[in-house]
């Protein structure tokens, strides 16, 4: 049990607008110095600087008006990223031939790395059989390293993920050498909306809490 209060307990937000806030609040407890010098790491970094100021110009701009797909692009095109990666589950590879479509009508130059590259086989760094989808013949594990990897020696300057597994997601991230963001987050049973149970935990997904 977690007896440590933190933002998940606060009923004012009151962070959003500099106003009230409870004792326990992060902002209010933390040590002030801290604070400056993660601002000045935003205004020293000049790419940094520039991440958050078009990322704050795309979510202002597009405001209850864009979908994430036309949020993105409008954030490859304001960045003048000249190379996107996209990192993508195999299962996802229709829905990625479709946003290579949309990259490609607003001029955008992209690489694709499908997760089975390099068709390592799931024995090889040494999965067990019991975790195998299927139980004979090769199994090629994802391979978020090697996508990072061959995005990387392709020169990208921004990456995309598609749809990958919980921690190969993570590999992927630790490895980019570019900045990344994430197009679909993989949530099979819930056709990848992965905030459904979180709404519905007093009705079809009350067993998360049992």
């Amino acid at each position: 049990m977690n007896k440590h209060l933190g933002c998940e307990s606060c009923g004012l937000l009151g962070c959003d607008r500099n106003s009230t806030y409870p004792d326990f609040c992060i902002t209010k407890n933390l040590d002030k110095d801290v604070i400056e010098k993660v601002k000045n790491t935003y205004n020293e970094d000049e790419n940094i600087n520039k991440i958050m100021k078009v990322a704050s110009e795309v979510e202002s701009g597009g405001y209850l008006k864009l979908t994430r797909v036309e949020e993105t692009v409008e954030f490859i095109k304001k960045m003048d990223y000249k190379l996107v990666g996209i990192a993508t589950c195999i299962s996802f590879i229709s829905e990625v031939r479709t946003f290579c479509k949309i990259l490609e009508h607003n001029n955008i130059l992209y690489k694709v790395a499908c997760c089975k590259v390099g068709a390592i086989d799931k024995s090889e760094v040494g999965i067990p059989d019991e975790n195998r989808i299927f139980q004979s013949g090769h199994e090629s594990m994802c391979n978020p390293i090697l996508q990072a990897e061959f995005l990387h020696s392709e020169g990208t300057d921004f990456n995309i993920v598609f749809g990958l597994c919980v921690g190969h997601d993570t590999l992927f991230y630790m490895h980019s050498k570019a900045p990344v963001t994430t197009m679909i987050v993989k949530d099979r049973v819930t056709c990848h909306n992965p905030i459904a149970p979180l709404h519905y935990t007093k009705g079809i997904y009350s067993k998360l809490l049992k």
